[in-house]
């Protein structure tokens, strides 16, 4: 099964995962672009969704409320603290575009209502994680802190030559505090867009094993497996990453054959 999915740039709204017609049972993902002035109403039906401004400015309403403006970047590699609109389910999403827009939309269903909220920069946190060569900054938009419930949410960027997410790892079986069972989606950007990365996706019996050269506009399903990905040198590599699982949050487990690493990172912070 190929893993691997490209989007090619449109107006309006492109679905790129959805339930029953992809390796993913728990999440959706596609992208909406709108031009200066354009609206769409997004109707979230049974899902609690997200609305990424990867770029542009849009003002976002729903259930009679207006939540303002949102969205500062002109690109994603101008700052790495995208603002974001969240709804619960059944919830009919009015945005209006200020400047052309891009927007990462991200769902997972819900038997539980909750309420809107738009989330600005001074709510998103921004952490560096590992040490060179595979070290990146990653960015966390939704979880737990906000009215999310399934839903965990943030951007990655990786410098040219580093690995992110090493060791790989997973988040495939039920074993909670230590591991949980969230499916996950990147979603690609470089810079210069040319560029590219190469995503790796495998299991320990085998039966997933795949490496894909990733480039700008496109994504990677993990339905389940171990994980790493790793940026070409030149080119600075940005992902969204997106995950929805019976529990909300960060609870991963390394591949054993590479967790030694984890003892030189330790070491490396140490000096």
């Amino acid at each position: 099964m190929n893993y691997k999915k490209s989007y090619t740039p449109a107006n309006g709204y492109t679905p790129l995962c959805k339930i029953g017609e992809c390796s993913l049972k728990d999440l959706e993902f596609g992208i909406i672009e709108l031009t200066p002035g354009q609206s769409y109403t997004f109707d979230t039906e049974d899902k609690e969704t997200a609305f990424v401004m990867l770029w542009g400015t849009a003002n976002f309403s729903a259930k009679g409320t207006d939540y303002g403006k949102l969205g500062v970047r002109a690109t994603v590699f101008a700052n790495p603290k995208a603002e974001c609109f969240y709804a619960g389910r059944n919830t009919k999403v009015d945005i209006v575009s200020i400047h052309n827009c891009k927007i990462a939309v991200c769902a997972t269903p819900l038997d539980v209502d909750t309420e809107p909220q738009a989330i600005h920069q001074a709510d998103v946190r921004v952490s560096r994680l590992g040490v060179k060569p595979w070290e990146r900054d990653t960015s966390f938009i939704v979880d737990g802190t906000t009215n999310a419930k399934k839903l965990t949410i943030g951007e990655a960027y990786c410098t040219p030559g580093n690995w992110a997410g090493f060791p790989p790892h997973k988040h495939d079986v039920d074993d909670m505090p230590r591991e949980c069972v969230a499916e996950e989606v990147y979603y690609f950007l470089f810079d210069p867009q040319q560029g590219f990365g190469s995503q790796c996706l495998y299991t320990a019996d085998g039966s997933i094993d795949e490496a894909y050269r990733v480039k700008n506009d496109e994504l990677v399903e993990f339905p389940y497996g171990y994980h790493t990905t790793v940026s070409a040198p030149g080119y600075n590599t940005y992902f969204l990453w997106l995950m929805a699982g019976k529990h909300q949050g960060f609870c991963r487990v390394n591949d054993p054959d590479h967790a030694w690493v984890i003892a030189v990172e330790n070491m490396v912070k140490k000096q």
